[in-house]
């Protein structure tokens, strides 16, 4: 299939770029199944940098290319820990 890159194996993202029409949402979902079906050793920021590169500079108003800058900023920000593992523990009774 063409489009498919070591970034975007499946060709999801190039699909997406291909779609007159397509909306936010719809760009979305894609982004999702895009990110879920990656290897999880795999640095997101960097396969995310490496498809606005490629797509995002020739197509700056296309919801996709949205959707990966959100992303990418989303991979960028440190994610806290939160629930019973963030509070302090004492000895225990």
């Amino acid at each position: 299939m063409q489009g498919r890159t070591e970034q975007d194996p499946r060709g999801l993202i190039y699909e997406a770029y291909r779609i007159d029409g397509i909306t936010d949402e719809q760009c979305r979902s894609i982004f999702l199944d895009w990110a879920l079906g990656m290897a999880a050793e795999r640095d997101s920021r960097i396969d995310i940098q490496a498809l606005l590169q490629q797509y995002g500079e020739e197509h700056p108003e296309h919801p996709m290319t949205a959707v990966l800058r959100a992303g990418l900023e989303a991979a960028a920000r440190p994610r806290r820990r939160g629930g019973w593992r963030s509070r302090p523990r004492g000895p225990l009774s």
